[in-house]
């Protein structure tokens, strides 16, 4: 597997965490993987073979692009032989505004948007081997989008002081920073991200957790509860199973076991 990521220029830096690549070689036999929840929304465009997930007893193909929203459960993907992706990661409280949708809990969505007339020109830059031209396009397009809608400021100060929490600061700490009341906050955060405050501060700090003891599956985990502000460590344990669907210790031996391989 390859993986790259692109930094945002500073204009769509409120709304784009990231731009990214990454290609799978799994061969001529279906292979799958899964993805994990986190705190962001993802738009996709994929090339080569399709790209489908398990639904009604089968294999749906995914059209190019697609969304994925928050995941509350890790999610399995399908495909065989070569899979490229351009991805772009976007703040959930962001996202739908940026792409004048309608919000939604909708993990995986199907969408139709101009965007999806990009298709074409990134599947020729990725053929031709030019993945940053075809990011430049993909920044060329959100920078005339963002011409066409203005940042609201409640939601700027909030989701900066999410990020900057890393999901662990207090829903009314967070309302002060936003200069607004819980209430309102949490009413206009739901109105463009689909979720509440402390649904993505959730995700943000299990992602914290993740991405730990997928780098230091030695670390204590007691300590890492202490240090992202959990109760305690049966907190912490709760929360990961809910998103992740297995335990911290058993997500931590199952990153071990990939390091020594």
């Amino acid at each position: 597997m390859h993986h790259e990521e692109f930094d945002p220029p500073k204009e769509l830096q409120n709304s784009i965490k990231c731009f990214w690549y990454n290609r799978r070689e799994s061969g001529a036999l279906p292979a799958s993987f899964e993805v994990v929840p986190d705190g962001y929304a993802e738009i996709i465009f994929h090339f080569g073979n399709s790209c489908s997930i398990a639904y009604d007893g089968g294999l749906l193909p995914l059209p190019s692009p697609f969304l994925i929203g928050l995941l509350h459960q890790p999610i399995v993907f399908h495909t065989t032989n070569r899979l490229e992706i351009i991805g772009i990661r976007c703040f959930p409280w962001m996202v739908f505004d940026l792409l004048g949708l309608p919000p939604g809990k909708d993990g995986l969505r199907v969408f139709e948007h101009p965007i999806t007339q990009l298709q074409p020109l990134l599947h020729q830059c990725i053929e031709a081997g030019q993945l940053e031209e075809a990011v430049a396009h993909l920044i060329q397009y959100f920078l005339n989008l963002k011409t066409q809608i203005t940042d609201p400021p409640l939601l700027l100060k909030a989701g900066a002081a999410i990020v900057k929490g890393k999901g662990t600061m207090p829903v009314t700490e967070i309302a002060a920073v936003a200069h607004a009341t819980v209430r309102t906050l949490e009413r206009k955060f739901k109105q463009s991200a689909g979720y509440t405050v402390k649904d993505v501060s959730g995700l943000l700090r299990f992602e914290q957790v993740r991405n730990h003891l997928w780098h230091y599956p030695d670390g204590n985990i007691a300590s890492l509860a202490y240090e992202l502000g959990y109760t305690d460590q049966s907190h912490l344990s709760r929360e990961f199973k809910r998103y992740s669907g297995s335990t911290p210790a058993a997500f931590a031996r199952k990153a071990k076991k990939r390091s020594q391989q």
